[in-house]
Parts: C-alpha cells; sequence; structure tokens
C-alpha cells in the first residue's frame, strides 16, 4: 500500500511538473482571458463613453459585439510565457435595461440583464490539458447577469450623471467542460456593485469611468494541471473602465477609452492536506499568482435621437499572470 501511494504522489509531482514546465499560468475563463487567478467574469472594455448617463425612464435596448485577440501570456514578471500561439474571442451581447419613474433616494430606480454567446478559438505551442492537444475551441453561453436595482441620477443641469448598480449578478449555468482548456462554461457565481460616473464640465468634453469589484463564489474541480484537481475560490478583483472625449460636432464624439484589472486578494485553495508536500508547495504559490493588466485605445461615438452608436478599440500592456493583446467592441443602443 505505501509503494502504491508513493507511486500515486510521483505520478501527481511529475504531472503538475509538466503542466508548470510546458503550459504555466493558463486557463481560459470568459472571453478568452487567460489568467492564472481570479474569477475575470467581466469583458474589460465594455463602457466608455457616457457610461453614467443611464437612458430616460423606459425600455432600451443595448447590443455589443466584441473581438478579443491575443499571441502571448505574460507571467508575474512580465515576461512572455512561451505558451500561447493564438487566441481569438467573438462574443454577442443582448442587454435590456428598464428604468422607471419610481424614485429612490433622488434616483430613478431600474434592472437591467444581459444575454451572451461567445466563442474561443485558440492554438497552443505545446500540447496541453487531459487531451495533449495544441488547438481548442468553444462556443458557449458562459451565465446570464441580472441587477435588481439599478440607482440613475442626473445631476448639476445636466453635468453630473450617476449609476448605482448594487449588485451584478453573474449567474453560472454550469457547463464547464474541464477537458477543454477553452471551455466558456462556468460552475461558480460573481457578485459584483458597480459605480459609474459621467462628468460633462464643458458642453464640448465628457470624462467618465466605471468602477467594479468582484466576489466570487466556490468554484469545484478547478484544474490548475490536469489530472489534480482542486476546489478554489477566486481571489477578489478591482477593475474600471474609464473614457475623455470631445465633442467635434452636434452629435458625434472622438475619444480615448481604456480600463484596469487588478486581482486584489489571492486565490484561496481548499483541502490542500491530501496532497503531497512538494505538490501542496506548489499549489500555494499558484495561490499568490495575482492578474492584472491596462489598456488604452481610440473611439468615437455617434448620437441621433433615440439611436446612439460607438466603435472602439483597446491594446493592452503591463500585463501579469494573463494574456496580452487587444481587443475591438461595436455598441448600438436604441430607446424605446
Amino acid at each position: 500500500m505505501k509503494r502504491l501511494s508513493s507511486s500515486v504522489s510521483n505520478l501527481l509531482i511529475s504531472s503538475l511538473l509538466t503542466i508548470l514546465l510546458v503550459f504555466p499560468l493558463l486557463n481560459v475563463g470568459m472571453h478568452g482571458l487567460a489568467f492564472a487567478g481570479g474569477g475575470q467574469a467581466y469583458p474589460n472594455g465594455a463602457e466608455a463613453f457616457m457610461v453614467g448617463a443611464a437612458p430616460p425612464p423606459g425600455l432600451t435596448l443595448v447590443n455589443y459585439v466584441y473581438f478579443y485577440t491575443a499571441d502571448r501570456i505574460k507571467n508575474g514578471s512580465g515576461h512572455d510565457a512561451g505558451t500561447l500561439d493564438r487566441l481569438n474571442v467573438w462574443a454577442e451581447v443582448a442587454r435590456l435595461i428598464w428604468i422607471s419613474k419610481h424614485k429612490v433616494l433622488g434616483a430613478n430606480y431600474g434592472q437591467h440583464a444581459f444575454f451572451m454567446l461567445a466563442n474561443v478559438d485558440m492554438d497552443l505551442k505545446h500540447p496541453a490539458g487531459t487531451r495533449l492537444k495544441k488547438h481548442y475551441r468553444d462556443t458557449d453561453v458562459p451565465y446570464l447577469i441580472w441587477s435588481p436595482c439599478l440607482l440613475t441620477w442626473h445631476l448639476m443641469s445636466g453635468k453630473l450623471h450617476v449609476v448605482l448598480d448594487t449588485a451584478d449578478i453573474y449567474v453560472p449555468l454550469y457547463n464547464e467542460d474541464t477537458n477543454n482548456i477553452a471551455s466558456l462554461g462556468r460552475n461558480y457565481w460573481t457578485i459584483e456593485p458597480v459605480l459609474a460616473v459621467t462628468w460633462l464640465p464643458h458642453v464640448s468634453w465628457e470624462f467618465s469611468a466605471k468602477f467594479m469589484y468582484d466576489f466570487n463564489s466556490r468554484q469545484e474541480d478547478y484544474q490548475p494541471g490536469p489530472p489534480v484537481k482542486v476546489d478554489r475560490t477566486p481571489g477578489q478583483e478591482f477593475h474600471v473602465d474609464f473614457n475623455t472625449s470631445y465633442a467635434v460636432s452636434d452629435g458625434l464624439r472622438i475619444g480615448l477609452s481604456g480600463y484596469y484589472y487588478r486581482q486584489v486578494k489571492n486565490d484561496d485553495y481548499h483541502n490542500l492536506g491530501r496532497f503531497p508536500a512538494l505538490l501542496k508547495v506548489m499549489l500555494k504559490d499558484m495561490e499568490r499568482e495575482q492578474s492584472q493588466v491596462w489598456a488604452l485605445g481610440p473611439g468615437i461615438w455617434y448620437h441621433k435621437k433615440n439611436l446612439v452608436a460607438s466603435l472602439r478599440s483597446q491594446w493592452e500592456f503591463r500585463a501579469r499572470n494573463k494574456s496580452q493583446g487587444g481587443n475591438a467592441w461595436f455598441k448600438l443602443t436604441y430607446c424605446f
């Protein structure tokens, strides 16, 4: 029995060493954002122009088309980990906003919900995962998002706009495929309070920011490297989308948008005592691998009557424990 136990322990250690050497720090979560830690549920950079200016009472339909591409994953020192050859992500997101005339603390009360369909296609430089393949892909609905409480203010004669979203709730569909590195499925929840602000100090200038903080629930059977499985609680995260723009004409703006993402709490791997000592040390080290990234890029915004459209691109830099690439966003809003 001791010999068998020792053989199993050696196999686990050997397997994890292979993963760490050949395929470090790569797990793919929502939107193909390779990461070492955190939940990374939110697609960074989704909002920019006038994000704090909520629509008027009634129904509003928002449609987002998203594309993300990367050819490298940065390690904790900011160097290319040498694992990723190509990563492409597409997403189609429909959002329905309802704002009422009912007042709470001087704000209009509302709710919103999101539905998303996404596709990930990736090539690796080395065979990896339980299938030992270089190419993985997936098309799926990763989760649903709902907020039960939006509070929207329009202050200072229209110069200051504020949205307080008590919590965007990311509802998992428990459709994760642990044999597919590119799986979009999720088996844990994310709760995300949001504060969005837009300031218009002058008719031509606009400054906006959307601040978010994520709390993640326990994720069962997380694979830091096959065949090792462990339950984990992804670390808490702070992130902000920001934008500044200038009105070149009535209804037309050009701007600069970006985002900052930072994992602020370590992942928590549960019940590590059952693993051999060396494997346990490796997993404890992986818990401390926090992800972060910056991004900046240009954009254009157009408004006419009930229709608003924007097109933006953003390029990432200073990534740590995460993929580094670029994205494009097309957003269309119609107020009924």
